[in-house]
């Protein structure tokens, strides 16, 4: 394709290009995308600190191929060198956006008003850039779009900033979509471990019930007492069986300390659903000694907030279970606010969900024994997301141990 193409533009990045893959990964967009391209300016970071810069004419059939590859390199990093404010439309209907509206990423991104780049606020991806009257951009989900909402339409002054793997391998940071059954345990434990002592911003946990029937209720209860933990996020099933274990020593029936069926113990969890219910709520049922024990036992007593989002399969559910499920994720949305790290648990229904609201700057960690559990979260768009393929139950053994052992 001739470079006088009538559809092109210019567009430049700058950061770890190359060993973060997004230079070779933008080329391969262009020409998958139909387009072609010319690297008119490229300057490799002389040492590992110092951040690569690139500048690359794209060259389009059309104006709908070359909106659509820019608008896919916006997300990777790039931005039009001829900076030009943003196109800003209000909405005419609430829930609703002008067409043409910018979907966000996680990463951070910044929006070229008066004159200046100015910082996205409430980054989280799938969400619509909204302008206040002072200025001030932020993410707005869909939903909660209102009539006259002004909003930031296209590509033209939207700059992503991405996080970049760390140059130096032997970190653990930012290692994208690192999943590996091989990889041992004890050092990824100790690298949590050390994240979480030295972090200042909040750590959540989201957890699913098999923390639960693999024994990992006893050290992540602890770990809640002694402070480390700033919210959990879950559903209806993880209390459930944590205070089916309180009450009956059972986690669905099975005796949790021979691993041996009781009898008619698929009934406990019904009847430890309706022994709360009868109490009032969890927390009613810990003051009056009902539970007296377990992860829900050590939230209610060290007065650490959680989150039960309910879904459609949920047995009862406990009373404390938000079934509404616009008001659950932004329940779970305020909580994580001010997260610095998230350890994702066995749940891949709670911890995607959380994944789409996490911007990619919070260190996140996945564990679970499939391996594809950590992989669909990276797919669906966490690629901030690590994982480590084990025992839930052993990690949380090895982690309360790790961090009560060097306090």
């Amino acid at each position: 394709m001739a470079s006088d193409s009538l559809h092109r533009t210019v567009l430049e990045a700058s950061g770890h290009l190359v060993d973060s893959g997004v230079l070779s990964e933008a080329m391969d967009l262009i020409v998958r995308g139909g387009a072609t391209f010319v690297v008119r300016k490229f300057q490799l970071g002389a040492t590992n600190l110092q951040p690569s810069q690139v500048v690359v004419e794209v060259n389009a059939p059309s104006q709908g191929v070359l909106e659509e590859v820019v608008d896919r390199l916006v997300r990777l990093g790039f931005f039009t060198s001829d900076v030009q404010p943003p196109t800003i439309l209000a909405s005419r209907k609430d829930g609703t956006a002008p067409e043409g509206f910018y979907s966000t990423t996680n990463n951070r991104t910044e929006v070229f008003l008066d004159g200046k780049w100015r910082r996205v606020r409430d980054q989280r991806m799938d969400a619509v850039i909204v302008v206040e009257k002072d200025g001030t951009p932020f993410c707005r989900k869909l939903r909660d779009v209102e009539r006259g909402d002004r909003i930031i339409c296209g590509h033209e002054g939207i700059r992503v900033l991405p996080e970049f793997k760390e140059r130096d391998r032997s970190d653990f940071a930012f290692m994208t979509n690192e999943v590996s059954s091989e990889k041992k345990v004890e050092w990824v434990v100790g690298r949590v471990a050390d994240w979480i002592r030295q972090r200042e911003g909040k750590l959540i946990v989201v957890a699913g019930p098999v923390v639960v029937h693999t024994g990992g209720s006893e050290p992540l209860a602890d770990l809640i007492r002694r402070g480390y933990v700033d919210g959990l996020l879950a559903g209806n099933a993880l209390a459930v069986h944590d205070v089916e274990r309180a009450i009956y020593g059972t986690s669905l029936g099975v005796d949790t300390k021979t691993g041996v069926p009781v009898d008619n113990g698929h009934q406990h969890h019904m009847r430890a659903i309706n022994a709360i219910r009868l109490a009032g709520g969890l927390k009613s049922a810990v003051r009056r000694g009902l539970v007296k024990d377990g992860v829900m036992h050590a939230l209610v007593q060290s007065k650490v907030p959680f989150v039960l989002a309910g879904s459609i399969r949920d047995d009862g559910p406990l009373p404390e279970v938000i079934t509404d499920s616009n008001l659950a994720q932004e329940a779970y949305w305020k909580q994580l606010k001010g997260a610095e790290i998230v350890l994702m648990l066995s749940s891949m229904l709670h911890s995607i969900a959380v994944g789409n609201m996490l911007p990619s700057w919070v260190r996140t960690v996945c564990v679970d024994i499939l391996p594809q559990v950590v992989t669909k979260l990276a797919d669906r768009g966490s690629h901030q997301a690590i994982g480590c393929v084990t025992d839930v139950g052993l990690f949380l053994h090895l982690l309360r141990d790790r961090l009560v052992g060097q306090k």
